[in-house]
């Protein structure tokens, strides 16, 4: 399960307390105070990895809390600093604190960062005595640790980003090109969440298929159209058996715009995909009437492989520019 969004609670630990304590000396009543102070209470950070699978782990377990300091204890020992907490995130992850508005992003393996920080340990009473009270006899507790809600999104990094509307073939084509095992099936929406795939060093991504109406959240929606924004160059692909390739093509630019502008500018190929279900004249039509537009225009099939390789060498051209 693929899991690019999540709120989650997490607690710093609690600082320890400070105690009230009396070194005991053979022949002494009183030796003076020997209480030690608190422990510190243990942060929270967050690390990027390579993993974007890594968000299912937690939604059974939204809540994080790093361990509390340890109390202080006799003869002015120290309490154990709490254990720091590090939650994995996936890399390109976006993280809100909902309560100050600040946002991270984590765009690169290996960041980490700290959300929380574990609360100051309480002095024992060793620390308060002086020339005045030699004997004191008060302690303080610990500081709370830091807490909050945070929202975690996951925007996808990839070089190519196979858009469409449903069933025009996205996951079919990115299986052929790369060894990806995405689900394919001949209805709309077979693809749920986007499947990724290694192309010679580049990382190609099957969007989930928009509909007209997505930047509005219809369909799969805002879901996923957000993925695209870090995506460097855009797949167009359009079913030959689309009865109007161009309206289908006009349909998803304008959500793209309606969504962000700026997904608009970014390069784009147009694909028209399942050559073997229309005829040769057909598909040569379909090609001359797109390149009007001023895009690299190619049709394929995913049982010819000279039309794959031909698309292959296409899109690493393009993503070397």
């Amino acid at each position: 399960m693929f899991v690019d969004e999540l709120k989650i609670y997490a607690k710093a630990g609690n600082g320890g307390n400070g105690v009230v304590r009396w070194l005991h000396e053979k022949g002494k009543e009183w030796s003076g105070p020997s209480g030690g102070d608190g422990g510190k209470g243990g942060d929270i950070y967050l690390e990027a990895v390579k993993d974007l699978g890594i968000l299912a782990r937690y939604v059974n377990s939204k809540e994080f809390f790093a361990e509390k300091g340890g109390d202080g204890m006799n003869k002015s020992q120290h309490g154990k600093n709490g254990e720091d907490l590090t939650i994995f995130i996936p890399v390109g992850s976006v993280v809100t604190n909902l309560t100050t508005g600040r946002k991270i992003e984590f765009l690169e393996e290996g960041k980490k960062e700290m959300i929380l920080k574990g609360g100051r340990g309480g002095f024992g009473n060793e620390h308060f005595k002086g020339p005045v009270n030699v004997t004191p006899k008060e302690s303080t507790p610990g500081r709370d640790g830091e807490e909050g809600d945070f929202f975690i999104e996951v925007l996808l990094a990839v070089d190519g980003g196979f858009i469409g509307l449903p069933n025009a073939g996205k996951s079919s084509l990115l299986n052929s090109l790369t060894r990806a095992r995405a689900k394919v099936g001949a209805y709309a929406f077979t693809t749920l969440e986007p499947n990724l795939g290694d192309f010679y060093g580049y990382i190609l991504a099957d969007i989930p298929g928009l509909i007209e109406g997505a930047s509005l959240g219809k369909g799969l929606g805002h879901k996923f159209l957000r993925h695209i924004k870090r995506t460097k160059m855009v797949i167009h692909l359009i079913s030959l058996e689309n009865p109007d390739i161009l309206a289908a093509y006009e349909t998803i630019r304008r959500e793209l715009e309606k969504f962000d502008p700026a997904l608009s500018e970014k390069p784009e190929m147009i694909v028209l995909s399942k050559s073997d279900m229309v005829s040769e004249e057909t598909a040569a039509l379909a090609i001359s009437k797109m390149k009007k537009i001023g895009k690299e225009v190619i049709a394929v099939s995913i049982y010819d492989d000279a039309s794959i390789k031909n698309l292959s060498d296409t899109i690493a051209k393009l993503l070397k520019q």
